[in-house]
């Protein structure tokens, strides 16, 4: 079953708006989380839609523009440093999550969530998908929009912390990561409680 075929069987059980979400950031020693959310019409789907962390940096980069014109509706949230901090990484994402279904222009009739679990606080009818990016195009469209947009966020901050060379491992803790930390110490986007177990 194709990803495209999967959302068509839930579209013939009668969810006509599907709606993909996914996030991008859960294990990063720094920056936000950020998610998605991503509603296509049946046949309005583009090609080559997989999970993101299958595609190249090019090819997510070019379908993130396809996916904006092609798509009925979408939205991309965040959850940031401080609320990672506060609230724990899993309950960041969920708010992510929230903010992105939340930032739609049309309300989905079913909401597919990557992973196990699903965020407490929406109020769309929702299910949950393991392995989902690779399994449905919506959430493989949701997982592109975030990885993208999370990686142009840690460009941008490489470019205010050049110590930290974030364009290179986008946050992950690496070991040229790891090496900055230990020759700057931590910055504010840094999420300290991940810090925890340095080496």
């Amino acid at each position: 079953m194709t990803n495209c075929e999967y959302d068509s069987a839930l579209r013939a059980e009668g969810f006509s708006l599907l709606c993909g979400v996914d996030e991008a950031g859960r294990g990063p020693l720094a920056g936000p989380v950020f998610a998605a959310a991503v509603i296509f019409e049946e046949g309005r789907v583009p090609e080559g839609l997989n999970d993101s962390k299958k595609l190249t940096e090019r090819k997510r980069e070019q379908l993130f523009d396809v996916i904006c014109e092609t798509a009925l509706s979408y939205s991309i949230a965040s959850a940031s440093v401080e609320e990672i901090e506060r609230l724990n990484i899993l309950q960041a994402t969920f708010l992510a999550m929230t903010r992105a279904v939340e930032g739609l222009s049309v309300k989905p009739t079913l909401t597919l969530i990557d992973g196990n679990r699903i965020p407490p606080a929406l109020t769309v009818p929702a299910r949950y998908l393991i392995k989902g990016d690779a399994l449905s195009a919506s959430i493989g469209a949701a997982s592109v929009l975030a990885k993208v947009s999370r990686d142009r966020y840690l460009l941008e901050l490489d470019k205010q912390y050049p110590e930290y060379a974030f364009a290179k491992h986008k946050g992950y803790g690496t070991a040229l990561h790891y090496e900055c930390l230990r020759a700057h110490g931590p910055c504010p986007e840094h999420r300290m409680s991940f810090l925890k177990n340095m080496h």
